[in-house]
């Protein structure tokens, strides 16, 4: 069997990465074309690797053509990544174990992880109250369409940044570090809720700047928390309690993007970062009633990080 180069693998599985996440990601840039076409809804899931170049190669895309251009790219990249992966990933990679459907019973029954799933829905969801409104928001104080393109791109390399400082942080303590991003967060939101409603184009744009960094800066501490809590508590259960971890973040992309959508509805695009920052504050509570929970933490953080 020809032997394949790990980079070619790696560059395989990136494709996808890349495909997958603008496809979830991408109706952020496009959104007021859409809303032209539908009048309002939007259905949100997922990732954070294209927020980088994904979402604004699909704005810009859709703004030279139209939007429905822009999902037919991904969708060939799509279908490159398919390609790449048959040929690139080796046939000969290990399979993991089976997973033993007893295990959701423990999962479930267990206080501290169900908590850290309503933390991860709650904290992750809440940027997308307004994320997935960020183009109308910033069309709204005077962007231009080509300039949203840039702001998105800008976005996207904060995120990155956010991401790889966010996972620092982690390591030492994450329940401590990820109240400080979310409070972060939430007062990000609240920031750009109140330059929005005072319809200024410049702090507008530093808010979104900084909704870049500190809106994915919590996915390493989420995920790496609830590791921890399942090697803990659960021993046989970890790839599953990572996984149902995955499935939180995506609820808590569709709980924000239901509820920026509602408030859309009900009052004003404006008002969605408020409403997101109330949603954040949820998963900060719930931090704080578990740190008050020594069972909870118990052997799963240090004692001089308590």
């Amino acid at each position: 069997m020809n032997k394949i180069s790990p980079r070619l693998t790696l560059f395989a599985l990136a494709i996808n990465a890349f495909a997958i996440g603008s496809t979830e990601f991408i109706s952020v840039g496009l959104l007021p074309m859409i809303v032209k076409s539908f009048n309002i809804s939007l259905s949100q899931a997922g990732l954070t690797v294209a927020t980088v170049t994904g979402v604004p190669l699909g704005t810009f895309i859709g703004q030279q053509t139209s939007w429905n251009m822009s999902f037919i790219f991904i969708a060939t990249v799509g279908l490159i990544g398919l390609i790449a992966d048959y040929f690139l990933i080796p046939k000969s990679l290990p399979i993991p174990g089976k997973v033993d459907l007893h295990g959701f019973i423990r999962i479930f029954t267990n206080k501290p992880l169900v908590l850290s799933f309503l933390i991860t829905a709650f904290g992750y969801g809440g940027t997308f109250a307004a994320y997935t409104y960020l183009s109308p928001l910033l069309e709204g104080v005077g962007f231009s369409a080509n300039a949203i393109v840039i702001i998105l791109v800008i976005y996207g390399v904060m995120v990155a940044i956010g991401n790889t400082l966010g996972g620092r942080f982690a390591n030492t303590n994450p329940l401590n570090s990820l109240i400080k991003m979310f409070e972060l967060l939430m007062t990000t939101l609240l920031f750009l809720f109140v330059v929005v409603l005072a319809n200024n184009g410049i702090p507008t744009l530093l808010a979104s700047i900084l909704l870049g960094l500190f809106a994915f800066m919590n996915v390493p501490g989420l995920q790496l928390y609830v590791v921890q809590l399942a090697e803990k508590y659960v021993p046989n259960d970890i790839t599953l309690a990572s996984a149902l971890n995955i499935v939180a973040f995506n609820i808590g992309i569709t709980l924000g993007s239901f509820i920026g959508s509602s408030v859309t509805d009900t009052l004003s695009v404006i008002y969605t970062p408020l409403f997101g920052a109330i949603v954040v504050i949820i998963a900060i509570v719930l931090i704080l009633f578990i740190r008050n929970d020594r069972q909870s933490i118990s052997d799963v953080i240090p004692e001089e990080n308590k």
